[in-house]
């Protein structure tokens, strides 16, 4: 056997086999975390692996069950992380709160004050946040006059339906805001935007109570993976 062949494959080795400056956090220590792979990352969040896995073959497992994307495991429960040999419920929560300060990053390159001129400018802000949730969140993106986002308020999160999201909630904010106008705005964790009886139902409502108030609701932009159907394009308002 040559001496090549008595050594372990570099993938077989465990991070501390490997040479130190190899290893996923000497490497971003160095390089930077651009440099590193999505499993690398995840293995500097695991910390350390088990007895028949290191912790960047256990990085390679969590990928490897989501199909290698990251957006697929962002929108999965921690229960079903968890069921990778190896993560337990602490290290499945890390995973998913460094997932959640990807997306919150990702979102803050749309800061409040960005102007909110079409459905596509709209969409642009919300998807980061939205399109890949497990839950519908229904949330209220506040204009000023020159169509602005001043602030976005989340109002429910769970089904969406009439019941749920009244006037009084929606118009709470905007009248406090002094807004000119509003645009709602919600997922479909399904991933397809297309309007539901009830989202006919609570824009209806929304709309008129909008007009009572003075405050115009401009569209309603439902956000699915990778698309969305705006109410206003759509001739519904």
């Amino acid at each position: 056997m040559t001496e090549h062949a008595s050594h372990k494959r570099n993938d077989q080795l465990t991070i501390r086999e490997m040479p130190r400056t190899e290893r996923p956090r000497e490497r971003l220590k160095n390089l930077g975390a651009h440099s590193l792979s999505a499993a690398e990352l995840l293995a500097i969040l695991i910390g350390s692996g088990n007895r028949n896995r290191s912790a960047l073959h256990l990085g390679q497992d969590v990928l490897a069950a989501s199909h290698g994307s990251l957006r697929r495991l962002a929108g999965q429960p921690v229960a079903t992380l968890t069921s990778v040999s190896g993560i337990g419920a602490a290290r499945a929560i890390a995973i998913h709160a460094a997932l959640e300060l990807g997306r919150r990053l990702a979102a803050e390159s749309h800061e409040e004050g960005t102007p909110l001129r079409s459905p596509r400018d709209v969409y642009a802000v919300f998807a980061v946040r939205l399109e890949d949730l497990p839950v519908e969140e229904f949330h209220v993106a506040i204009l000023d006059a020159q169509h602005r986002l001043e602030r976005d308020v989340m109002v429910t999160r769970g089904i969406l339906n009439s019941s749920l999201v009244h006037p009084r909630e929606v118009f709470r904010e905007a009248i406090a805001e002094r807004a000119a106008a509003i645009v709602l705005v919600h997922n479909h964790p399904s991933g397809d935007p297309t309007p539901s009886a009830d989202d006919r139902l609570v824009t209806d409502q929304l709309v008129a109570a909008g007009r009572l108030l003075d405050i115009p609701v401009h569209d309603h932009i439902i956000i699915g993976r990778g698309r969305y159907v705006s109410f206003a394009e759509k001739g519904f308002l």
